[in-house]
């Protein structure tokens, strides 16, 4: 412990400030962006503007003071209540028109909103989704969710099934079919995990909890490392543990100054841009993602995250987005992994399926099955997995997206087997 305190004096004094736009590449020994720093918080219609201030009075209060420690803050954001719960007792244009007023304001306050689950249990009303459709179609800020696994229930076949027909019909009336991108079909995953848009909560409100986007961190190491992996799972564990550590002080000053609770980090490495996971990987094995050794890559990196001691929440695993991640997205234009490599990562890690491109013909029947599999596997093995599907409406197989969101690569789609 005392020289992962000394690490963390040399880094707090010797690096600064990284500077650009999101996701864009960081210098060798640079700290980590600050992905997201996410409140927990239950609105009610009559007072919702007074209770989102008072949350972003929270998690600006954490901004500042990782600002002041030399870290870039990314993104503050709000999770509220499961959707049928803050819209309860609203007609649908009634909830439409309070949901759009909460987007706006979004907006106006640059925060990112996400609004929960639309349905945590199967035997949920299933009109909820539907409202949720009308909300991704036409609302560009706010993000979504169901439960497809939990622990009580298995797997959701009938919300799997709901969701890859609400992915369908947004694909389909959203703009450039971008509403796709902010829905998630979330299996295993517990609440109050700070990353979107499968982040939820069930309670009161009143607490934070923040999620790092260190894959630099990883890149260091595992070319450090290359193909050692006991002494790559030390070192990135002591390195991890050194801004975890800043996460956690700053998280507990942050809760005892305001009386919100902090739950925790989320120390996956998440990747963005140029800070890429897969290059990381790809560092540690000397070959390409997808081939020999991605495998345990993934391992060394989750078995790291794992080991981190300190309040943790969310995934803790590893994330890798298709369209996210420069790194990957090259690689999936190139062929070298498939879907079903995704998945047989998963088994190892906390992933899914993340942004994953499909043709604009794709069939509900197809894409339940994919929301099948990842359930399936979730609940199999106990870990947190999502899914976020991206069909592309009036696109081919052999064709690239045109997304405009700049956090994406576009990429060509591939045709499913």
């Amino acid at each position: 412990m005392r020289g992962v305190a000394a690490l963390l004096l040399v880094l707090c004094l010797g690096v600064g400030t990284s500077a650009g736009q999101p996701g864009a590449k960081l210098a060798p020994g640079a700290k980590p962006r600050v992905r997201a720093i996410t409140a927990f918080v239950r609105l009610d219609r009559e007072h919702y503007e007074k209770q989102v201030a008072d949350a972003l009075a929270v998690v600006r209060k954490a901004k500042a003071e990782f600002e002041a420690a030399g870290y870039e803050v990314e993104t503050v954001r709000m999770t509220t209540q499961p959707l049928a719960e803050l819209v309860q007792g609203m007609s649908e244009d009634e909830a439409l028109k309070f949901l759009g007023a909460f987007d706006a304001l979004a907006g106006k306050e640059h925060f990112a909103p996400n609004i929960g689950p639309a349905m945590m249990h199967d035997s949920d009303d299933m009109k909820t989704m539907h409202l949720l459709e009308r909300v991704l179609s036409t609302l560009p800020r706010l993000r979504a969710s169901a439960i497809i696994a939990d622990e009580k229930e298995g797997i959701h076949w009938k919300t799997i099934r709901r969701s890859a027909e609400l992915v369908k019909y947004v694909s389909e009336h959203s703009q450039r079919s971008e509403g796709t991108l902010n829905f998630a079909g979330a299996a295993m995953v517990k609440p109050m995990g700070p990353f979107f848009p499968a982040s939820y909560h069930t309670g009161a409100g009143g607490q934070f909890g923040i999620g790092y986007e260190s894959a630099n961190v990883a890149q260091d190491v595992l070319a450090k490392d290359k193909g050692n992996v006991d002494l790559a799972i030390k070192d990135l564990t002591a390195a991890l543990t050194t801004h975890a550590l800043v996460a956690e002080r700053i998280g507990n000053e942050v809760a005892k100054a305001t009386g919100w609770s902090y739950v925790g980090l989320d120390a996956t490495p998440a990747p963005m841009g140029d800070v890429s996971i897969a290059a990381a990987m790809e560092s540690f094995t000397g070959a390409k993602f997808g081939s020999r050794g991605t495998m345990t890559a993934a391992r060394v990196i989750t078995t790291a995250v794992k080991a981190i001691p300190v309040k943790q929440t969310g995934y803790a695993g590893l994330m890798l987005p298709v369209m996210e991640d420069n790194v990957m997205s090259e690689r999936w234009d190139e062929g070298t992994y498939t879907v079903d490599a995704l998945l047989a990562y998963s088994s190892v890690c906390a992933t899914g399926l993340d942004t994953v491109p499909l043709p604009g013909d794709v069939t509900v029947e197809q894409m339940e099955w994919m929301f099948r599999d990842v359930a399936t596997l979730a609940y199999k093995w106990n870990k947190p997995l999502a899914v976020r599907l991206d069909p592309v409406a009036g696109k081919k197989a052999g064709e690239r997206t045109e997304f405009e969101d700049s956090t994406l690569k576009n990429v060509v789609i591939r045709a499913l087997p």
